[in-house]
């Protein structure tokens, strides 16, 4: 099975769908109520968030999750989520990410 990134919004209603099925494990509970604590986009918003982000040439899936995730405010918040990434990022750069999640705030 290959892995793939989901958004906490996708993870939230995914568990809360599950929940209504049958009784969760305790981690997935516990998964499910920090994600809906989090979380406040819907999961159309998620998606829509991280195909856009794709659409940014220097932003990769797994990274473009991250940023739907945590919704940088600033950009130092975004140079962190792209401190393990090589990447390099200039203002311009920045402040497309921010624009985009500015978007969806």
């Amino acid at each position: 099975m290959a892995d793939e990134c989901v958004t906490l919004a996708e993870v939230r209603d995914l568990l809360t769908a599950e929940n209504g099925k049958r009784e969760l494990l305790t981690s997935q509970r516990n998964s499910m109520t920090h994600a809906q604590a989090v979380c406040s986009l819907t999961m159309e918003q998620a998606k829509a968030m991280v195909a856009e982000l794709e659409g940014l040439d220097f932003v990769e899936t797994p990274v473009a999750v991250k940023i739907a995730d945590l919704m940088p405010k600033y950009p130092n918040d975004v140079h962190a989520i792209f401190a393990k990434e090589r990447v390099p990022l200039d203002a311009g750069r920045i402040a497309a990410v921010l624009d985009v999640v500015d978007r969806y705030r």
